[in-house]
Order: C-alpha cells, then structure tokens, then sequence
C-alpha cells in the first residue's frame, strides 16, 4: 500500500510476504512460541471467532476469500492473505507495468472475526472508504458501513480500522492521517457542525473513559479531550488512512523485562532481562519479533548472577553489549560490557566490570552518543537496596566503548513523590539540540512504576524535570517502565517497554513489551494515549 513515511521493509512486513521478507509468517509462531502478531492481533482471545448471528459480519465482511481478490500484482507480488497464490507482473486481465488499484482493510482488535478468517483484513480491488461511523447496535455492539456494501461489527464501541491504497489508485490519502469520529452523546464545541474531526498523521486513545461530574471524557494521544454527556459515555471511532495497517499490544506476550533495542539497518535488535544467556530477538517492523540466538551460551567469568537490562549498541566500528550482574569477587552490582563484530554476536566479554560502585554497586547501563561525537554510559546507583538514594550517573567512554574517560556526573536522583524509593532505567536521546533524559521510578514490582523525563541543553546537564511521570498505570496495563525510545519504520519516536497485566503484578505472564508512540508539545514528551491495547497503526 502508499505511504511516504514508510521504507519497502515496512511495506513487506504490513503485506505478510514470504520470508526472507519478514523474519515471521503471519499468524505464526516464532522459535519461543510467541504470537507472531498479524497487525498486533492474530488469533488473541477477544478478537478471534465472531459468531454470525451474534453481531458479527452478518451480511458483511465476507469470511473467507469470498469477493476478496488475492491474485498480486505489481507492489503487492506475492501477497496472498486468504488463499490464491500471489503473482508477480501485472494483475490478470489489467494493462502490463500498470499498477491496479486495490485497498487493504485492516480490522481493529475489536472486530468479530467470521468463522474460517485467518487474517485480521482483507484485500479488494478499486478504492474502499468509509467515512468514519460507528453505529451501535441494541447490544451494545457496532458495526461500520464500508462504501462496498461491507459492514464490519466490533465489540462495544470500538470501530478501528486502517485503510492502505496501491499507488494505483487515485483521489486517495498518500501520508498517514486519522478521522476521529464522535458518537451521538459528544457534546460538540460551538460551530462545530461535523461529528468528525480529520488530523495529520496517528491520534489513538487507549480506551480509558473519566468521569467529570454527571458527564465523562476521553483523553487522546495528541491532548484533546472531547466530552461526552452522562457517565462511562465515551465513544470515538477511528479511521487510519495511509498508515499501513494496524497492531495491538503486547508485541512480546512472554515476559520479557527492561527491553532495549537497537536500529541496525532495517533490522531492530531486542534483548531482555533475565540472563546470563541473553536471547536475541529481531524485527523488521517493532512488532512482529523473532527469536535469533543469544548473547551469551554461559555466563561471563567475572559474574556469578543477577544478570539484567542487557542493551545492545552500535559502538565504533562493531556493536557493544552493555548488561548489570554481580561481581563474583566484590559480591556487589556491577555493569559489565561485552564486543561484537554484528548486532547477533557472537560476543566476546571484556573480562571485568566496566563500571563499579561501592556496595549495593551499580545497574541498569545505558550508552548515549552526542552529535558531538562524544559518547557516554549512563547508569543507576542502587542506593534503594540499602536504603539510601538512587542517583543516575553519566562518564564519557573511549573510543572502542569499552574503557572510561574523565570522571562521572550525577544527573539526576529520586526527587519526587512518584519515584519512590529510586529511579532507575536511563535512557537518552537528543532532539532539537536538547537532550532528554528518560528514566523509571519507583518499585518494578508495583502498580506505583511509570516514567517520567528530564530535559538539559547539555548530556551533563543540569537537568530538569518535568514533574509528574509521562507513562503510569492504566487500563489494561500496570507497572510500565523500563525501555527504549527510538523511532521506529513511520519515522514517529515510540516507547518500547515492559509492563504488567493490570491485576497481575507479579504474577504469570510477567512482564510483557508493549510499544506506543511519544508526542511532543510544548518542548516535552509525552504519552497520553498510553499504555494502550487498542489497534493502533503500526510504529
């Protein structure tokens, strides 16, 4: 499908091409026996099995490949969601070297699936729109009117869905935008006369409904917060155009703690607490995840356990792992450092700690490279493990990242009454000649964990907060935290993090990654439509 933000990686992974397009076929499995999410949902309970009959695409969606066309052509070679194999060159019956026109719809994770449905979309030819309606049925249920004569139900009041066109078609979107539709109790502002509102690029909400007296709102990810009469009324509908399909969180069902990712080419790079081993997990997409060997078969001679926040980064002319364990010698927290010639290893530790602390020691590494050139390890003083404080420290690194320079400098400590006892999980990047500082607060294993950022006009700053944390508890997710900000195929800056199930601290599956999407205002990040488990179009 078009889009000008996306990269033909991206495009092979939203069609579901053969390997060794995308590292995993949709639907399936990957090594470990994790969802590989087709648009962020394939076969998750909830989404799966409409019945005809209750609500489902009764005289709608077609189940199956029934007037659904799969034959590829042109960009879509190969694809071949419901059966019919896909050809490359031009489409049956069309002119050659001219590209037909079809649309994907891609269903959100509320829809009823019909019976024998693999996919969580379907591909017709010629152009297919909707306007934006969500109209809700006695039970509670809704369906969206498709221009095709299509009408797709969801549970609840959840319409999503994605439209994506081939450049054959005309008169379409060709970037990325979002129709937010309001149901029948919106209160509308004054000469407001559509019951829509149409943006540039991605706007979500992440569900939650607030009561403000006898009536009730919804807050979405770019800050408005439309008004509904009466309470828990809330109802928005969502239509993403050009934005190359849709996923749902969790993008890693298994627990899968403190994820840092790297950008190497086309190829993002996950690996998570726990070790020694590491595993090694790869994406073309931030969604779709494959297990790819580890970083470690045995542990490193110099540690003996609590291995944890293992990142991977692009160091020199090679790649560095930088990870916490316990010093074997010292019995203390220490971050360690290991070498590679390629982002899958194999890797060769340095020996020793790279970094060390007086007892409880030091966790939680993270590398940063300035524009200047200049490169920095940043990591946290475990003061909390004996009751003291938990400053974040920063020291300029060598050229090889495997050696320090100079001396450290404290950025930030727990300050605030959110962050609790600590603040761990730094993570910095630079934006518009700032540098941002994002970390964790408070306990991991409590719903109490969110994030928050501080902002300074150097790496060693001073830094200033924001306050109040970007990312805490709500919905269906508790505890989030801990993670990697990069941008991701659209272009967008996202959040790749872990987080509990709400009501599950603690408990099985622990903590599993989600990825949502940072917005900017006023000079700061935020995440207000986060964390989310509603379709959203893809990172």
């Amino acid at each position: 499908m078009r889009s000008s933000t996306r990269s033909a990686v991206a495009l092979a992974a939203l069609l579901c091409l053969p390997a060794p397009l995308v590292m995993t076929a949709c639907g399936a499995e990957d090594a470990s026996g994790e969802a590989s999410a087709n648009g962020g949902r394939a076969n998750s309970p909830g989404s799966g099995g409409g019945a005809a009959g209750s609500g489902g695409s009764a005289g709608g969606v077609a189940a199956g490949s029934a007037g659904v066309t799969n034959a590829g052509a042109g960009g879509l070679a190969g694809a071949a969601p419901d059966g019919g194999a896909g050809a490359g060159g031009a489409a049956s019956g069309g002119a050659p070297g001219v590209e037909p026109c079809r649309t994907r719809i891609t269903y959100g994770s509320g829809w009823f699936r019909p019976d024998g449905h693999a996919s969580d979309y379907d591909e017709v030819d010629g152009v297919v729109t909707w306007d934006g309606s969500c109209a809700v049925d006695g039970s509670g249920n809704a369906s969206a009117p498709l221009s095709n004569g299509w009408a797709p139900f969801f549970h609840g009041k959840s319409c999503v869905i994605a439209l994506d066109y081939t450049a054959g078609c005309a008169g379409v979107p060709t970037s990325c935008e979002t129709r937010v539709s309001y149901g029948p109790a919106w209160i509308a502002g004054a000469g407001h006369a559509n019951r829509y509102d149409d943006v540039a690029g991605v706007v979500t909400w992440n569900g939650t409904c607030s009561a403000s007296g006898g009536q009730s709102f919804a807050t979405l990810s770019n800050g408005w917060t439309p008004y509904f009469a009466g309470g828990n009324a809330c109802d928005l509908s969502f239509r993403h155009t050009a934005c190359d399909g849709l996923y749902a969180n969790p993008v890693v069902g298994t627990d899968c703690p403190d994820p840092g990712v790297l950008r190497a080419g086309d190829t993002y790079y996950m690996v998570c607490t726990p070790g020694p081993g590491f595993p090694i997990r790869t994406s073309k997409d931030l969604v779709h995840w494959k297990r790819e060997g580890s970083v470690f078969g045995s542990a490193p001679g110099w540690a003996s356990e609590n291995f944890w926040a293992p990142e991977i980064h692009a160091v020199g002319g090679g790649y560095v792992v930088y990870y916490s364990a316990r010093a074997r010698s010292s019995g203390t927290y220490a971050i360690g450092a290991a070498s590679a010639p390629a982002p899958g290893g194999p890797f060769t530790d340095l020996g020793h700690p790279l970094v060390t602390e007086p007892s409880p020691g030091a966790i939680d590494a993270h590398y940063f490279r300035a524009s200047s050139g200049k490169q920095y390890i940043l990591w946290k003083v475990d003061g909390n493990a004996a009751g003291k404080s938990t400053p974040i420290k920063l020291q300029e690194l060598a050229p090889d990242g495997l050696s320090l320079e100079g001396s450290p400098t404290t950025l930030i400590t727990n300050t605030l009454g959110w962050e609790g006892p600590l603040v761990e999980g730094p993570w910095m990047i630079e934006r518009g000649g700032e540098f941002f500082l994002f970390y964790s607060g408070n306990g991991y294993a409590s719903s109490s964990y969110g994030v928050g950022v501080a902002k300074a006009s150097s790496p060693l700053g001073p830094f200033t907060k924001k306050g109040a944390p970007i990312l805490s508890s709500r919905g269906d997710w508790a505890g989030p935290g801990h993670g990697s900000i990069l941008q991701g195929p659209s272009g967008d800056w996202v959040h790749v993090y872990h987080a509990w199930q709400a009501g599950k601290v603690g408990q099985a599956p622990g903590r599993i990654v989600l990825v949502d999407r940072l917005a900017w205002s006023g000079g700061w990040p935020e995440m207000l439509g986060a964390p989310s488990s509603r379709s959203q179009p893809m990172p």
